[in-house]
């Protein structure tokens, strides 16, 4: 019976030698690696879910607060009456001439315009979710003339300056509280809701302005002074949330914004001559001419195929954002960016102490040091929706780093060997908290922590024999 299975034994012992080769070992590194890319795929899925989350509730608190808060005005509205006279033939009676009347409405804008905005702003919560609502006063104070516009009536078109009304649009009417102050030509102006078709079009690729669509804002019967200049000074206590944005409507337009929020973010089509930041909140000032900008100093509106002007004035806007400095879920965004070097360095850290330390390290046993790592994301995320970005990540990444110690200590058997894997952990979790702050440095840190890491195995398996690598390792 012996002499019946003269080769039996050989077909383990050769099964054996090619699992215990490093070139077998190593492609089960990597098929792990992929398989762990799935969980990883799914936690950013999970992350990109709970910003989309975090945005609806921000826009469900703002919308009953007042929305972000945009102005555009005030500008000037006068109605026109255009003459024309349209002269026909017939065989009866000869030349006959028809007159047809066409309204026509005149858009002013300011000669000059200075706008003053001084807010207090707070977070306010909706359950884990925040955001940073405004409340404050606005001050418009300029003057209106005819001078550019007269040149540009015609003989047949009949001006009504006397009913002519001054509008202020804005983004939503839950943007206003009071009128504190309304004085024009040292009258006293009544306002109503309605921008009387003071619109311009929307620009969705634009997602940091919302354009002013519907009939917010507010309207007054102004009249006007044809031959002399109509000053106005007007004061609004007003509230919103996360942004405040101007549209540079005058001639000369002068904006100074001053608020106790600590992290502004100056946005749109034009930034600040001068600001000044400080732990008490920020103050800036804008001067912008016409000539910088695409808005006319008047337009036509009305029937008889008129061009309506009323175009897209979003890129025109500018302002300042309420901003968040630590938006939690941009970071873990951005973490989960590095995830991929997050399981290879691991994997490399323990291939290394697998081959010196002669000690074997089943698949299985690297698929899990993989997925604790994957779970330091989902530990973050959690975390970083309760506490700080900063205070999450120290407690993620600590309980990460004892994990993988620990484990390392019950794989290799010896202290000395778990604390290179602690070491390892330690030093990664570092560099990743360095780049996650500092965002325009993080594709220099990236690349120098690339270099790092490949100079260093290079150095470690310089004179190892890939081709003789035996991953059979003992148990002592």
């Amino acid at each position: 019976m012996s002499d019946s299975f003269p080769y039996e034994p050989k077909k383990p012992r050769k099964l054996q030698s090619i699992t215990s080769s490093g070139g077998f070992k190593i492609a089960m590194l990597i098929i792990i690696i992929l398989l762990l890319l799935i969980p990883i795929g799914m936690i950013s899925s999970l992350v990109s879910e709970r910003s989309h989350r975090a945005v609806d509730a921000e826009n469900s608190i703002m919308e009953a607060w007042g929305s972000q808060f945009n102005i555009y005005g005030p500008v000037i509205r006068i109605p026109v009456v255009e003459r024309e006279e349209i002269r026909t033939k017939t065989e009866k009676d000869g030349e006959k001439i028809e007159i047809v009347l066409y309204n026509k409405t005149l858009w002013i804008t300011p000669r000059d315009i200075n706008i003053s905005a001084d807010f207090s702003a707070e977070k306010k919560r909706r359950g884990i979710f925040s955001v940073a609502l405004f409340s404050g006063d606005v001050t418009l104070a300029g003057s209106f003339s005819f001078e550019r516009a007269a040149g540009e009536l015609k003989q047949n078109q009949t001006i009504y300056p006397e009913q002519a009304e001054i509008i202020i649009g804005l983004t939503s009417q839950k943007g206003i509280r009071r009128i504190i102050k309304s004085d024009w030509n040292g009258s006293e102006l009544f306002f109503k809701p309605g921008n009387r078709s003071f619109s311009h079009e929307a620009d969705y690729r634009n997602y940091k302005t919302q354009a002013l669509t519907g009939d917010n804002g507010i309207n007054a019967l102004s009249p006007f002074k044809m031959n002399d200049n109509n000053i106005f000074n007007i004061q609004i206590a007003v509230q919103g949330g996360k942004s405040i944005m101007i549209l540079p409507i005058g001639e000369t337009t002068k904006a100074h914004i001053k608020s106790d929020w600590i992290a502004p973010s100056f946005q749109g089509g034009s930034l600040p001559a001068s600001y000044t930041l400080s732990d008490s909140g920020f103050d800036a000032e804008w001067e912008i001419s016409y000539l910088s900008r695409s808005i006319p100093l008047f337009w036509w509106t009305g029937e008889k195929g008129d061009s309506d002007k009323r175009s897209n004035y979003s890129s025109e806007l500018f302002g300042v954002d309420l901003f968040k400095p630590l938006d939690h879920y941009a970071l873990n965004t951005r973490a989960v960016k590095y995830a991929i070097l997050f399981l290879f360095i691991p994997f490399i850290t323990l291939f290394f102490l697998e081959v010196f330390s002669r000690k074997s390290i089943h698949p299985a046993q690297y698929l899990l040091s993989g997925l604790a790592n994957v779970i330091f994301y989902l530990l973050l995320l959690s975390i970083s929706e309760h506490l700080s970005f900063s205070v999450a990540y120290l407690i993620a990444a600590a309980a990460l780093t004892c994990m993988m110690s620990l484990y390392a200590r019950s794989l290799l058997e010896t202290w000395a060997r778990s604390a290179y894997m602690g070491l390892v952990m330690a030093l990664l979790y570092l560099i990743l908290y360095l780049t996650l702050n500092a965002e325009d440095w993080a594709l220099l840190i990236g690349s120098i922590t690339a270099f790092l890491i490949c100079g260093i195995v290079m150095f470690l398996t310089r004179k190892l024999d890939w081709n003789n690598l035996n991953m059979k390792g003992t148990r002592e």
